[in-house]
């Protein structure tokens, strides 16, 4: 065989090879795909997931099921979707506690940038709660006269490091005033407390609020989102009182993003960008995600890296501030 025949041998191999590579693109997804999702099955959450990937399973002809991976909050979900290839056949359910949280404490070695956004999904948003009957305060602005008059002389459901202490020690230190924090696992059980008078106040999600509608008065939602306005029923937001609670965006939720290995193809990215998409406009999907109290958050992939590391900077705030609540109740008592 001459020369110029290896040569032109060559090139015809190296051109088969590539189309078949962009066949294989093209072919995208030939299998069934996996949501690895870091909480336990059977909540609220894990059904809202699964509402996003039965929309996206329809639009891509392939399963989509969600994967309930539990474990060291959200970080085993995460360790297990890393080990799998970055063929776009594995999906991370981005919440910010395994995504933003863990790494600030040490659980995790990764950061925002670390990873390929689809589309975000949802959000969480918390409220802070009274019991219908509460006198000494009946609305956002009542509610702070009271406690900055009465510096830890009233006790919340604030538990550890957890988000929704995180966030609530920032709002406190931000209004300056000061609350007693009472460590519960389960918002449930600061439920009874504040029915009994145990607690004077309780930060809530939607889930919990839904579910205790007749004991609860919202005094106000922890998120500029007008949409979580509907979630609780019309409630105000601390800007409807223009009020700064030195938070914005999604810090003060329980938000997630859909996100894939770094180093995931392009063509893949994009086939399932717009299967995500496509679902998530769909008002269908939409109404079935709201009525479970969740909100679709809407921002796009080209906002994530801004979205998630300015969430990141207010909760390495927030993670102060409950320091500065700690010094601050021993100070008030």
């Amino acid at each position: 065989m001459t020369l110029k025949s290896k040569f032109s041998l060559g090139v015809a191999t190296i051109a088969a090879v590539a189309l078949a590579g962009s066949a294989a693109f093209a072919d995208f997804p030939e299998r069934k795909i996996q949501n690895i999702f870091p909480w336990a099955p059977g909540t609220v959450a894990h059904g809202v997931s699964q509402m996003i990937a039965e929309g996206m399973s329809e639009r891509l002809g392939q399963p989509l099921p969600v994967v309930a991976t539990p474990g060291a909050g959200g970080v085993k979900a995460f360790n297990t979707a890393l080990a799998a290839p970055a063929d776009g056949y594995t999906i991370f359910d981005g919440y910010v506690a395994p995504l933003v949280i863990s790494p600030m404490f040490g659980r995790a070695d990764w950061g925002c940038d670390d990873f390929t956004p689809l589309w975000s999904a949802t959000s969480n948003a918390f409220a802070i709660a009274i019991s219908p009957t509460e006198e000494r305060f009946t609305d956002f602005p009542t509610f702070i006269e009271y406690l900055k008059a009465n510096p830890g002389k009233t006790a919340y459901n604030g538990n550890g490091l957890s988000l929704p202490h995180m966030v609530s020690a920032k709002v406190l230190q931000t209004l300056d005033l000061v609350s007693r924090p009472v460590p519960y696992d389960d918002i449930e059980l600061g439920m009874k407390d504040l029915r009994s008078g145990v607690l004077d106040w309780l930060v809530v999600n939607p889930g919990v609020y839904n579910a205790n509608k007749d004991n609860l008065k919202i005094l106000v939602t922890l998120s500029e989102l007008e949409s979580v306005q509907r979630t609780y029923d019309g409630a105000d937001r601390a800007l409807d009182f223009g009020i700064d609670l030195g938070i914005s965006g999604l810090a003060p939720m329980g938000w997630n993003w859909w996100l894939v290995r770094k180093d995931t193809p392009e063509d893949r990215v994009a086939v399932l960008r717009d299967a995500m998409e496509a679902t998530i406009n769909d008002p269908e999907v939409r109404a079935q995600i709201e009525a479970t109290g969740f909100v679709l958050t809407e921002y796009s992939p080209d906002q994530y890296s801004d979205v998630c590391n300015s969430a990141r900077a207010q909760l390495e705030s927030a993670k102060d501030a409950i320091t500065w609540e700690e010094e601050a109740v021993k100070a008030a008592n």
